[in-house]
């Protein structure tokens, strides 16, 4: 096996994600993104295509670029603007790249855990990005360690990448490896794949992970990759279409071929993608899930009334679903939060005192127009309920005379196991309490969330097309016993 590229075990401290300074919110998925344009700087459009999808993740960031049967590659731990600059960027020559941005889900946060994985092989390097989350792991990793593959980091994208080398080792070409090397993997997978000869977009039978295909504006013939539209918008791309559950696209100097690589696909897009995880102005469906968004809160009002005098929402996320309320209540839309937008992640810990304030470092109440005010808050999702008790706190301390919370998504029940970094199911506080009960926690004169069926039957689509396995505990793919125990989380690093 020829072994793996640009990699060391020379990575940054392992982080953690504590339950006492993690958002109380499910932490987003990842970014990926891919670029066959000959002639032009892949390697910058690449930067600014993973810039506009920094939401997806913000822990590590890399792109690797393909000249002939050279490979390119950057990474490290940090946002996009961080890890990149001109000169690194001018090092990054080629015809087509691809490029990652992680939230780490499987495989702890380390740089040499950070994204293309690049991997060797009789035909030339490969270099992956991964957004989801595989759940037979623990056999694939036992399958690749058995043909002496060199794995040295804990992710299970790199288990992909090495999948398909071993398969094209194996005599098959880079199409025909990459198919049989897929059919080896259970789960959530939205890949973007360079090799010396061009791109894959591939998604996985449910196509639980989004991943769409642009052209470059005036040149039908260069090709994009991206989770979302907006990483198409910010380089003038023009979206095409989205890569269907099962398919595979396969981009190189003969243009954009597809090939349906699993025939019995079944679309079961992730639900929290359309909510919460993507942007606002990206589309779905044909239409910004800023409006989907507005729906839902337009729905909230209609199944969970309540009379109070201004209603606003949790910056950003909440906004339009509050904006919705409003509009089918009637009652006032008011910025009741101003959200400081300068706070990134940071390693600085606040000091207890500022820990007991709340949350102002991110959210500061308008206190002149709380005060004396009884006032509809209206978020997305409470997963602990933690920052929504302290939230709930700053309200009544700067004037609000009631408080009353509208959720506009059902309560968060089940752990995500397909590429969302949820709470194992016994930190969730919808699973182990009533609405009653949280609302009692959060200290709210009420609570009220989204009906399952008031969410789903608000896209506007097939109904059946969606995961929502977080709120109801049916998985699309089934998820192993010892996966749902360990929740994926490999405890060695193999350097």
């Amino acid at each position: 096996m020829i072994p793996i590229h640009s990699v060391t075990s020379d990575d940054y401290p392992q982080q953690t994600h504590s339950h006492e300074n993690r958002p109380d919110k499910p932490e987003e998925a990842c970014g990926v993104f891919g670029i066959y344009a000959p002639g032009e700087d892949v390697a910058k459009l690449t930067y600014f295509g993973l810039y506009a999808l920094q939401h997806r993740g913000q822990e590590s960031a890399g792109i690797a670029t393909f000249e002939g049967l050279q490979v390119h590659l950057h990474k490290d731990m940090g946002l996009v603007s961080q890890v990149f600059n001109e000169s690194i960027l001018d090092e990054l020559p080629g015809s087509h790249a691809v490029g990652h941005t992680r939230y780490s889900t499987t495989g702890s946060s380390r740089k040499v855990n950070a994204q293309p994985a690049v991997v060797g092989s009789r035909l030339g390097s490969l270099a992956l990005a991964h957004n989801g989350n595989l759940v037979n792991t623990v056999q694939l990793r036992a399958e690749l360690l058995q043909s002496k593959c060199n794995l040295v980091t804990t992710t299970d994208s790199e288990m992909i990448a090495f999948a398909i080398a071993e398969e094209v080792n194996a005599g098959a070409d880079w199409l025909d490896g990459s198919i049989r090397a897929f059919h080896r993997c259970q789960g959530a997978f939205s890949l973007v794949i360079g090799t010396p000869v061009g791109i894959m977009g591939v998604r996985d039978p449910n196509g639980i992970r989004p991943l769409v295909i642009g052209t470059l504006a005036g040149d039908p013939d260069r090709y994009v990759l991206a989770s979302e539209t907006c990483g198409l918008d910010i380089i003038g791309a023009d979206y095409l279409r989205d890569v269907e559950p099962g398919e595979l696209v396969w981009i190189t100097e003969a243009g954009l071929t597809s090939y349906h690589w699993n025939q019995q696909p079944q679309k079961k897009l992730c639900i929290f993608e359309m909510i919460y995880f993507a942007r606002p102005d990206s589309i779905m469906h044909n239409e910004s899930l800023y409006s989907y968004r507005m729906r839902l809160g337009r729905r909230l009002a209609t199944e969970s009334a309540v009379d109070a005098d201004i209603v606003f929402g949790v910056p950003d996320s909440g906004i339009p679903a509050a904006i919705g309320f409003s509009q089918a209540s009637v009652i006032p839309y008011v910025e009741g939060l101003i959200k400081n937008r300068y706070v990134g992640r940071t390693f600085i810990q606040p000091t207890q005192t500022m820990r007991e304030s709340g949350i102002r470092m991110k959210l500061n109440p308008l206190k002149d127009v709380l005060k004396g005010k009884r006032v509809i808050i209206v978020d997305d999702s409470i997963v602990r309920g933690t920052t929504s008790r302290k939230l709930v706190k700053a309200l009544r301390e700067a004037g609000a005379t009631e408080v009353h919370m509208r959720i506009s998504s059902p309560p968060v029940t089940h752990p995500c196991f397909y590429g969302i970094d949820t709470d194992t199911q016994d930190q969730l506080i919808a699973a182990t309490k009533s609405v009653a009960e949280i609302a009692q926690q959060l200290e709210v004169n009420t609570l009220a969330y989204l009906s399952w069926e008031g969410m789903l039957e608000t896209t506007q689509e097939d109904t059946n097309n969606f995961c929502s396995a977080c709120f109801t505990g049916d998985y699309p793919v089934p998820i192993p016993e010892q996966v749902k125990r360990s929740k994926l989380i490999l405890e060695k690093v193999v350097v």
